[in-house]
């Protein structure tokens, strides 16, 4: 089952990758909260999408490279970078350490994102 919880945190991101809003949460329980390092609390899943829906207009593309996976019964452990591009030309990649927790079903019931943000250099 270990194999199937890291392919199904792996299927999440490419939802969110996809803007595929629905996909993503319907891989989530309906109590499903997510916390990340910006010091605003705990959410749900949906304000959590709802949060990047909002973001995605100025994002010209993104994508998850996932470094390493770590999975133990109802839990994933991922770390992964997320390269990121504005329309208005700003690229830069997104380093995260992610912790999933699922319910016996298999679906997401916790996401525990600590993420961090660092600008592509840009040559003159």
């Amino acid at each position: 089952m270990s194999q199937n919880l890291k392919d199904k945190a792996v299927t999440y991101l490419g939802a969110l990758e996809k803007r595929d809003w629905e996909a993503a949460r319907a891989l989530c329980a309906k109590t499903a909260a997510v916390w990340h390092n910006d010091g605003k609390g705990e959410e749900t899943v949906e304000k959590n999408i709802e949060g990047m829906k909002g973001q995605i207009g100025s994002i010209k593309s993104m994508r998850y490279d996932i470094i390493r996976q770590l999975s133990q019964p109802g839990e994933v452990f991922q770390q992964h970078v997320v390269h990121v591009a504005t329309k208005n030309g700003m690229r830069g990649e997104v380093h995260a350490a992610v912790y999933f927790s699922f319910d016996d079903a298999g679906l997401i019931t916790r996401i525990e994102e600590y993420a961090n943000f660092i600008p592509a250099r840009q040559d003159s």
